[in-house]
């Protein structure tokens, strides 16, 4: 054990609380058992470490990486019960989907030590779910998505933004002194979603992201044979250089090598490991069930990394940032006419000299304009809706 809090108070050392993501004020930190999940990269060991920082004694917190070389030698559940019988009454395990068969680990320590809050995280998303079937009638869970424009302006200003719900940024009530909103929204699109940007060779450690959830997380989870990993990059790559990609099954078997019966599951496997976003079109009825109408990258960041910034799409940019602003992406769909549809709204993205004319005959919509500072009536920043988280 003194081996482990080592480590954690040399990680706590480097920890700085001026700044946490979105979800850290979300999270009931009281329930017994809480589960966090999100892309790997997005700031999850750092928000843990914060936690334990910020608002627990040495003694009664212990963090602990499962993919630890103690854990070789040591189960997890013994790890718990003593720190448990030395006073501790938090564990925070980081990277969960690494420790073998850790569902049923998690599950033993929750049963055998009541008094013990758990609190941990993955990376591989479609690990976790795999592991909800025996935790999810005990578990809190929390998603954390990539940087919003907001925390990368908090990040890169050093300044606290509150953020604004849709209604508010669509009816104009946006009113943030931000100093040249469109510089930091340029370099955030190109390299400023997840918290490593800051690190350098960005491009490169994101490459190696999409590369592990495709070549490890997908693999195992769908236990996939080697070649069919050639065929999901593949796929991913022609999604990134389309504009946006419209799903035709028939044309994409053909230029892929995937059978069109099994071109659907490959885009949810896609879909699951959070790398692409299916919209459905608002048509209502069967024809609209399990069709998606467009096929976007989760964000832009991806887009830049998998196709070059020269080769970029800046239309297709724009949508993508729009859509991967909001955390429940379930509330919008593609309309008859226009980009996206929310309620009863709808919103055409597009730049500065972007008009209404597709939008005849529509009461209720908006445009979301890129290079512009300032809200008018119906045209509304694009940037300004990246302060929905």
């Amino acid at each position: 054990m003194e081996v482990l809090f080592g480590i954690q108070k040399r990680l706590l050392e480097k920890v700085d609380l001026t700044h946490k993501r979105y979800l850290y004020e979300q999270i009931d930190w009281t329930q017994r058992l809480i589960q966090l999940t999100g892309q790997r990269g997005v700031g999850k060991s750092t928000l843990l470490l914060q936690h334990i920082k910020q608002s627990d004694t040495k003694e009664q917190a212990l963090y602990i990486s499962a993919d630890s070389l103690i854990l070789y030698k040591t189960p997890l559940h013994e790890i718990a019960l003593d720190h448990y019988q030395n006073g501790g009454r938090r564990l925070y395990v980081d990277e969960i989907h690494k420790y073998p068969d850790w569902s049923t680990a998690i599950k033993h320590i929750y049963d055998s030590l009541p008094e013990l809050k758990i609190i941990y995280s993955g990376s591989s998303i479609l690990e976790l779910l795999k592991g909800n079937a025996d935790l999810s009638r005990r578990a809190a869970t929390y998603h954390l998505e990539p940087l919003s424009f907001r925390e990368y302006l908090a990040f890169e200003k050093q300044l606290h933004y509150p953020t604004y719900s849709f209604k508010e940024i669509a009816s104009a009530k946006f009113n943030e002194d931000i100093e040249n909103p469109i510089f930091h929204f340029k370099r955030y699109l190109k390299s400023g979603i997840y918290p490593f940007y800051k690190e350098g060779l960005y491009e490169q450690k994101l490459l190696q992201v999409i590369n592990t959830i495709i070549e490890v997380d997908l693999l195992q989870y769908f236990d996939l044979k080697a070649s069919t990993v050639s065929k999901l990059k593949q796929l991913l790559q022609i999604i990134a250089e389309s504009v946006p990609f419209k799903p035709n099954l028939s044309k994409l078997a053909e230029k892929t090598g995937i059978s069109r019966n099994l071109l659907s599951d490959y885009l949810k496997y896609l879909e699951k490991s959070g790398l692409i976003i299916q919209l459905p079109a608002t048509t209502k009825g069967i024809q609209a069930m399990g069709k998606a109408e467009k096929i976007y990258l989760s964000n832009t960041n991806l887009s830049y990394a998998l196709t070059g910034e020269h080769q970029v799409n800046l239309g297709n940019a724009r949508e993508t940032f729009f859509l991967s602003q909001f955390q429940d992406k379930t509330q919008i769909s593609i309309p008859p006419k226009g980009d996206f549809q929310l309620e009863n709204l709808v919103v055409e993205v597009g730049g500065r000299n972007k008009d209404a004319t597709q939008l005849k005959g529509i009461a209720h919509y908006i445009l979301a304009k890129d290079n512009i500072e300032v809200a008018y009536k119906r045209e509304i920043p694009l940037w300004q809706f990246g302060f929905l988280y």
